[in-house]
C-alpha cells in the first residue's frame, strides 16, 4: 500500500537546483516530489526546439538524480497518457490522487505561472479538498523580492549602477576594506565599462576557443526525438545541440570559461563577427536559469579568478555586473511591475513582427546573421540581441509585446523574468524610461563599428537615401523623426535630436518617405 503524502513539493522547468533547500527536509517516507513536463510550456509562445529540449532533458536528469538519492517522485511525462497538458492541471490531478496535507512550490519565474498555482488551489479548497498551501522563496536570487522593493521605495526612476554598487557592498565582491574599515572596489572603480567596449580589427578575432560541447546523452536523445515529432512545426534546429543539462556539466562549462575565454572577455564583450557566435561569452545563463549553476558560485569563481591574478579586472568586473547586478536588477523590476510591465508601450508601436525574424531572410545582412544563428543554436550574445535584432524591431516600429513573445520563444535562456524586462524596457524603451534611462537607438554605423557584418551588405550604413541606403540608418533617424518631441530635452537624447535638427528639411522628408517604404516591403503592405 502506498503510504499517505505529507507534502507534494512542486518544482518548476526553470528550478532544478539538486542541492536547494526546499530539498533538503524531504522525508522519503512521507513526502513527495511532484514534476510535469506540459504542452502549455511550449505552446503558449513558440517555442524554439531548442529551448524545449533543454528544459526537459535537464528535468529528467533531475529526476532521475532525485529517485537515485531515494525520494519519491511523481513525474509526469510529455507523451504519457492522460497528460492534461497544463501545469496547473497536472498540479490538480495530483493532489486528487495523492492527497497531501500540504502542497508547496518555490516562487515561480513567470507571472502566469504563478496565478496559474494559485488559482488550483483556489479551485480545489472551493471543491471541498481542503489542502494547505505555501509558496517557498527563491533563495538562489542574491537579492530578495522584498529587498529590492526597498531599493525601489521612493525613486521616480530605477538606476541599475545605484543597485549594483549596493549589491557589492553588501554581499563583499570586488571589495576590498581600507584603512578606515569603508569597503571600496577593487581596482579603484566600481565600474569599468570604458574598458569593454572594444571590436575587432579588420584580421577579426582570430583563434578563439571553442566552448566545451555536451553531446547528447540517451535521455537527450530520447526527448529530442520526442520534441522533433511532437513540435515538428516549431522554430530552430536541434543539429547543433550541446548545451549542459546537468549541474556536473554546468561546473564543467563554467571552469572552461574562466580558463579559456574571461581573460579575454571584457574588452570586446560587446563585438560580433561572421560565423562566430560565441567568441568569448561565458553560455551560462541558461544553466544558471535553470537553476543547474548557483550564480554565487559563479561570482565567487570569477573573483578567485582576478585575485589569483589570471583575469584583468575589467573583465571580472564586466562579467560579475552581468550577474550580481543586471541579472538581479531585471527580476527585481519584473517582479515590482508585474503584470501591469506586460502590456507597456510608451513609443505607441503598433506594427507586426516582420517574418523575416523566424526565418532569417532578409537583405540586411546583420539581422540575417543573428536570427539564423539564433534558429540554428537558440542563441545569440547581448549585443545581437540587443542592438541588431532588438534594435530593428524598435526602430521599425514593431509592437513590443509581439517582441518579448519572440524573445521568450527562440533563446534557451530565455525565463520570463529575465526575457521581459530586457525586451520591453531595455530593448524596446517601451516602460518610458523607468527601467533605463534612454533607448538604445543607433544606426547602421555602430553595427559597422562593432562587427563585419555591414562589409558583406549590399547597404552602406553611412547613407539614409537611396538605393544603397541601410534601413537600420534610415529607419534611426526616422525614429528619431517620429519622437523628436519626446527626445528633444532628454539629456541622454539630445545630441541625437540635434544632429536630426542639422539636416533640411528636405532630407528629413526622404528619410520619412525610404523609412515608409521600407516598413511596406518588409511587412508585405501595399
Amino acid at each position: 500500500m502506498t503510504p499517505p503524502v505529507r507534502t507534494l513539493l512542486m518544482i518548476l522547468g526553470d528550478q532544478l537546483d539538486g542541492t536547494a533547500p526546499w530539498l533538503a527536509d524531504l522525508d522519503p517516507a512521507r513526502d513527495c516530489v511532484f514534476m510535469a513536463e506540459v504542452d502549455e510550456e511550449s505552446t503558449h509562445v513558440w517555442s524554439h526546439k531548442a529551448r524545449t529540449v533543454l528544459f526537459l532533458s535537464a528535468m529528467r536528469h533531475l529526476r532521475d538524480e532525485l529517485v537515485g538519492r531515494g525520494l519519491r517522485v511523481r513525474y509526469v511525462r510529455l507523451d504519457e497518457s492522460g497528460n492534461t497538458g497544463a501545469l496547473a492541471s497536472e498540479l490538480m490531478r495530483a493532489v486528487r490522487a495523492l492527497r497531501p496535507e500540504v502542497v508547496r512550490w518555490v516562487h515561480p519565474g513567470d507571472w502566469r505561472v504563478r496565478e496559474s498555482l494559485r488559482a488550483a488551489m483556489a479551485e480545489l479548497q472551493a471543491s471541498g479538498l481542503v489542502v494547505a498551501h505555501e509558496e517557498l522563496e527563491d533563495t538562489r536570487f542574491l537579492c530578495s523580492r522584498e529587498a529590492f522593493e526597498g531599493f525601489a521605495r521612493g525613486r521616480k526612476q530605477l538606476r541599475m549602477e545605484h543597485f549594483y554598487r549596493d549589491m557589492r557592498r553588501r554581499h563583499r565582491v570586488l571589495v576590498d576594506e581600507d584603512e578606515r574599515g569603508r569597503l571600496q572596489p577593487c581596482g579603484g572603480s566600481w565600474n569599468f565599462d570604458h574598458d569593454n567596449r572594444g571590436a575587432f580589427d579588420a584580421r577579426g578575432p582570430g583563434l578563439v576557443p571553442p566552448p566545451p560541447r555536451f553531446e547528447p546523452d540517451a535521455i537527450t536523445r530520447e526527448v529530442m526525438e520526442l520534441v522533433a515529432r511532437r513540435y515538428a512545426d516549431h522554430p530552430g534546429s536541434l543539429e547543433e545541440f550541446c548545451w549542459p543539462v546537468t549541474a556536473a556539466q554546468a561546473v564543467e562549462a563554467l571552469e572552461a570559461f574562466v580558463r579559456d575565454r574571461l581573460p579575454d572577455f571584457g574588452r570586446t564583450q560587446d563585438a560580433m563577427w561572421t560565423g562566430e557566435p560565441f567568441l568569448y561569452h561565458a553560455l551560462l545563463s541558461s544553466s544558471m536559469n535553470l537553476g543547474l549553476l548557483d550564480p554565487r558560485a559563479v561570482i565567487a569563481r570569477v573573483e578567485a579568478a582576478w585575485r589569483a591574478g589570471g583575469v584583468p579586472i575589467a573583465a571580472a568586473e564586466g562579467f560579475i555586473r552581468q550577474i550580481l547586478g543586471w541579472r538581479e536588477y531585471v527580476r527585481g523590476v519584473y517582479w515590482l511591475r508585474m503584470p501591469g510591465a506586460a502590456d507597456d508601450n510608451a513609443l505607441g508601436a503598433r506594427l507586426p513582427l516582420p517574418g523575416a525574424y523566424w526565418t532569417g531572410e532578409t537583405e540586411l545582412r546583420c539581422v540575417r546573421e543573428a536570427v539564423t544563428q539564433t534558429l540554428g543554436l537558440g542563441y545569440a550574445h547581448h549585443i545581437q540581441r540587443l542592438m541588431v535584432t532588438g534594435l530593428y524591431a524598435m526602430l521599425l516600429g514593431v509592437d513590443p509585446r509581439e517582441v518579448h513573445r519572440w524573445y521568450l520563444a527562440v533563446y534557451v535562456d530565455a525565463v520570463e523574468w529575465v526575457e521581459l524586462p530586457n525586451t520591453m524596457a531595455m530593448s524596446q524603451h517601451a516602460d518610458g524610461g523607468l527601467m533605463m534611462s534612454k533607448p538604445y537607438a543607433a544606426s547602421g554605423k555602430y553595427i559597422d563599428r562593432m562587427s563585419d557584418y555591414c562589409a558583406g551588405c549590399r547597404y552602406r550604413p553611412e547613407q539614409a537615401t537611396g538605393p544603397d541606403a541601410c534601413p537600420m540608418t534610415t529607419l534611426y533617424w526616422d525614429f528619431l523623426e517620429r519622437h523628436h518631441e519626446r527626445f528633444a530635452a532628454h539629456p541622454r537624447m539630445v545630441m541625437q535630436v540635434r544632429n536630426l535638427e542639422r539636416r533640411s528639411a528636405a532630407e528629413r522628408e526622404a528619410i520619412r518617405a525610404a523609412a515608409a517604404a521600407h516598413r511596406r516591403a518588409v511587412l508585405g503592405e501595399p
